[in-house]
């Protein structure tokens, strides 16, 4: 089971670092977002009428290294692979369509239909490598609100969130995160960025 590199210890259970959706082998690390959700959990949303697009992106180590340029146009992303089904696309299309809202489950699913979407905002059933690098400044083409951990800092994924919900409302949410104590990184609290 690959694990990022700052959980340093054995897991007892394998499987409590693994989504219950997970479909393929080849991440670096599980999408820890969806670490949240249970079988249980979906079937609630799903019986609300909520539709449920899966998409697979291989997280690579390089997403766990910090930015150290001062200008991040500089800061190179290694590339992941990722596929979006014509099943997914038809489902997010199809809810941007009338109007309803796309939530990503943790920044790997937002990078992922980012990355296979048109500049219409249309996603497109494909499967590729993708260097996506979202920071502040990025026009999010599909996304509308994500469910995620709190990021480490100086991560390209701290600065992912900042592009959604802008930089000062992230740090604030932060600041509340230590003064609360929320747990951070990979079996740590999550917020939901609209």
């Amino acid at each position: 089971m690959p694990l990022p590199p700052y959980i340093t210890h054995q897991l007892k259970d394998k499987n409590r670092y693994q989504t219950v959706y997970a479909k393929y082998e080849g991440s670096a690390a599980a999408p820890t977002a969806g670490l949240h959700f249970t079988e249980e959990l979906l079937e609630q949303i799903q019986a609300k009428g909520v539709k449920i697009a899966r998409v697979t992106l291989h997280v690579g180590l390089g997403t766990f290294r910090p930015v150290k340029v001062e200008d991040v146009t500089e800061h190179h992303m290694h590339t992941e692979f990722y596929h979006v089904s014509e099943e997914a696309a038809d489902i997010i299309n199809e809810t941007k369509k009338q109007g309803g809202r796309v939530i990503c489950v943790g920044t790997t699913s937002c990078r992922t239909i980012e990355s296979a979407a048109d500049d219409q905002g249309i996603v497109h059933a494909t499967e590729g490598d993708t260097d996506i690098f979202i920071y502040p400044g990025y026009q999010f083409k599909v996304l509308d609100c994500l469910i995620t951990n709190f990021h480490l800092p100086e991560s390209t994924l701290l600065m992912l969130v900042s592009a959604l919900a802008g930089k000062e409302n992230i740090m604030a949410a932060y600041r509340e995160a230590v003064e609360m104590r929320y747990r951070f990184f990979s079996f740590g609290d999550a917020m939901f960025i609209k």
